[in-house]
């Protein structure tokens, strides 16, 4: 097969020459690398190679070309070639408006590169994320795993959403495909017990559970029973931030992880705010990222293991996990996030992994390809999963309880959301039923002013109303407020329970809970800012905190 192209669009002929040069000297043993200085040829190429069915990598296109933008260009290009690239080059001219912020923000374009450039500094690591991207996103190449299950199934979406999330390469095949039953045969399986996980080796998992499926790949489930120095409940952004810099300064860290790694973070499409990632970078990319630079620095991180107790014994702190084993620690960071609110409708309830989903499931957009979806949310959270699920489903429908979407929403998205023409917003609305036979088929909505009722088809519901801490378990541990929101810092003392809590004379560290030596950061914690990037910065705090703490252990002040 003819290698990928990576095609070049600008009508300076100075600027085509030198951009094929850079690009060739570092990817043209992997990619042809084709030149066209008229908009109108270069669009006749992609006509016939589309015809031809080539594979193009990325289309590169000069902003200023006579008779089209090349925003108009990358448009009409994406139409003959969806799977390609879409970079804009621009002029940098901090006095101008920069074309490309718009683009991004309505999907027009991926991303984009400034001239003059400078081809080690912003060139080459620029191309080499953008073919990275386009690789990844191609079918093909290696498995770690072949499932095979329903695919309409609460597990199989446990499953998918596990390993996605995981950045794990697999594909998943319905039992009772061709490709499906192929599989079963060749395992040896009857398909009386599914979904059967095949590893790229041969082994085969059957009805496997997450534990099985990460300690297959590698990742660690059992606890070691030892004393550390930092123990870190939640793999989200602030407990791997955490992670990262504890076990960076030589702390004896381990992270105990309920589920994976990324929390709320981690579900995310694209996290476009987050300080450094020019283009945006995906929640499960992020996540993986931090996971694997806090295990190179040597902290212990196990997943699927749910912390049940935490017994403080003044300076020792002892974590017990569901399957009963202990570890004894100096010091806790709780970092657990928290989780989506449920609809509380039994006929949807009913239905969760079967069309009904809490949280943006990114595992689900290509199985949901040219079907209806519907959201519920007003929330960045999402509008980002109706952009997102829009590129592959014929309509997204976000439901609203409220009647404008101003309050709780990003300008970006809102414009977004307005200029694509196969989501639908209805504002006022409240979902009252839904029903369907084994999966979801259908919603019902009730117009809140007017009462009227009506149903709406769909084959899925991802609802994102709202999140809460789940902190019930540790009401016997630190002050919470109301709905759960752990106390920190002046809130313990501002609080009554805190302070009646609260043994030692000196005030909390600003991260530190009603007890001493446990520490809260990140979204369970009272009056944190619900960012990502917030949460990364609170997980390095609390670590120059623990520092503190640590110095105060000789010596303790108690009232």
């Amino acid at each position: 097969m003819d290698k990928p192209i990576i095609f070049l669009i600008s009508h300076e002929q100075s600027v085509l020459k030198a951009l094929q040069r850079d690009i060739h000297k570092r990817f043209g043993n992997d990619y042809r690398i084709f030149c066209e200085a008229n908009p109108n040829f270069a669009l006749a190429k992609l006509e016939m190679w589309a015809s031809q069915h080539e594979l193009i990598a990325l289309i590169i296109a000069d902003q200023e070309m006579a008779g089209i933008t090349g925003v108009d260009f990358l448009i009409q290009a994406h139409k003959l070639h969806p799977a390609a690239k879409r970079i804009l080059l621009v002029e940098r001219d901090y006095t101008k408006a920069n074309p490309s912020v718009p683009a991004m923000m309505l999907g027009q374009i991926d991303y984009h590169l400034v001239k003059p450039w400078f081809p080690e500094q912003g060139l080459y690591p620029a191309l080499s994320e953008f073919l990275t991207a386009w690789e990844s996103s191609r079918e093909g190449g290696f498995l770690m795993f072949k499932i095979v299950g329903p695919m309409l199934n609460a597990r199989a979406h446990e499953i998918r959403d596990l390993l996605i999330r995981m950045h794990i390469p697999y594909k998943y095949y319905s039992e009772d495909s061709d490709e499906g039953r192929s599989l079963l045969d060749e395992s040896g399986q009857d398909g009386s017990r599914l979904p059967i996980a095949i590893r790229h080796d041969g082994r085969v998992l059957v009805e496997p559970s997450n534990a099985n499926i990460i300690e297959a790949f590698g990742g660690g489930t059992q606890l070691s029973e030892k004393v550390y120095d930092i123990a870190i409940i939640g793999a989200g952004p602030a407990g791997l931030s955490a992670a990262v810099y504890s076990a960076s300064e030589g702390f004896e860290t381990v992270v105990i992880e309920k589920q994976i790694s990324g929390g709320q973070a981690g579900a995310s499409s694209l996290i476009r705010n987050f300080p450094g990632f020019t283009w945006g970078i995906g929640g499960h990319d992020f996540a993986y990222r931090t996971c694997e630079q806090a295990w190179l620095f040597g902290a212990n991180i196990v997943f699927s293991q749910e912390v049940t107790e935490i017994r403080s014994n003044g300076s020792v702190h002892t974590v017990r996990v569901a399957d009963g084993r202990e570890i004894t620690t100096k010091a806790v960071v709780i970092a657990t996030g928290v989780s989506w609110r449920r609809l509380g409708i039994p006929s949807l309830e009913s239905l969760i992994g079967t069309g009904v989903f809490y949280g943006a499931a990114g595992s689900e957009a290509q199985a949901m390809r040219g079907q209806s979806v519907c959201i519920v949310g007003a929330g960045n959270s999402a509008g980002q999963a109706a952009s997102y699920f829009a590129k592959y489903t014929s309509s997204v429908t976000l439901l609203v309880r409220g009647d404008s979407l101003t309050k709780s929403m990003s300008d970006y998205l809102i414009t977004e959301i307005k200029e694509t023409p196969n989501i639908h917003v209805r504002l006022g609305v409240k979902i009252i039923d839904g029903e369907g036979d084994g999966k979801l088929e259908a919603v019902t909505i009730q117009d809140r002013a007017t009462k009227k009722i009506e149903e709406i088809p769909t084959t899925a519901l991802f609802a994102m109303i709202g999140a809460e801490p789940k902190t019930d378990w540790l009401a016997n541990v630190v002050a919470r407020n109301r709905q759960g929101y752990i106390f920190t810092g002046q809130d313990v003392m501002e609080n009554k329970e805190g302070l009646h809590r609260w043994p030692l004379r000196r005030s909390p560290l600003s991260l530190e809970t009603s007890t001493p030596g446990i520490f809260a950061a990140g979204d369970v914690r009272y009056r944190s800012v619900k960012r990502v990037a917030s949460a990364v910065g609170e997980g390095s705090i609390a670590v120059q905190l623990l520092h503190q703490y640590f110095s105060e252990l000789s010596n303790p002040v108690i009232a």
